[in-house]
């Protein structure tokens, strides 16, 4: 009985514990943006490819271009 006792117990622990190493946070409302303008341009910041346009850098993604902060 007492080593049921204790391995109910480990059990207990081992589930509660938080193994979350990381939480990520999305913005409210994201613009997404279908077609890109014909005068965009692609840049290249830090390896990652950015597209250009009224001065705002975009990323590309399945859904269409989403500003982004470089």
């Amino acid at each position: 009985m007492r080593t049921f006792v204790s391995i109910l117990t480990l059990l207990l622990v081992m589930n509660v514990s938080s193994c979350a190493s990381r939480i990520v946070t999305r913005p409210a409302s994201v613009t997404v943006i279908k077609t890109p303008p014909r005068q965009y341009k692609i840049v290249t910041v830090k390896g990652h490819r950015y597209y250009l346009w009224n001065g705002k850098h975009y990323k590309k993604t399945r859904r269409g271009y989403v500003f982004v902060r470089v």
